[in-house]
């Protein structure tokens, strides 16, 4: 009975652990500045389809009145809620910056500043379905 109470068990140590998470806190550290821009391109999709949205909805518009609004809410356009205010998870504010009968501009605000650097990221589209980054984050 003596000899099984002397059998060891293979496995790790304490410290041998705490050496494992802090060579993978070390890796993460270093890849994690070279994945910000592909953080923030994947977040400019949320406000590429908001603007594709509106874009489409100001063609119904257009089709049915013979002109573009100026109102998201005359449109259809439901914004959703900012992360900047409780509960939101919108990251970009949408808005219609200018509309005549036969042109409009839309453009989408970033609420959060991704990486850090103070600038907001800025989309905006046209009634031709052109879309531009005015200001990039």
């Amino acid at each position: 009975m003596s000899n099984l109470n002397k059998k060891r068990l293979a496995a790790f140590t304490l410290s041998e652990l705490l050496v494992v998470l802090v060579i993978i806190g070390i890796l993460v550290l270093l890849a994690l500045p070279s994945l910000m821009p592909l953080i923030t391109r994947t977040r400019s999709i949320e406000a590429k389809q908001a603007l594709k949205h509106v874009h489409t909805l100001q063609k119904t518009y257009y089709y049915e009145y013979s002109r573009f609004s100026d109102n998201l809410d005359q449109i259809g356009f439901e914004q959703e809620g900012l992360v900047s205010e409780e509960a939101g998870n919108a990251n970009y504010l949408i808005e219609i910056l200018e509309a005549t009968p036969t042109t409009y501009v839309a453009r989408a605000t970033a609420q959060v500043d991704f990486d850090g650097d103070g600038v907001m990221n800025i989309w905006e589209i046209d009634q031709d379905g052109n879309m531009i980054e005015t200001q990039k984050d």
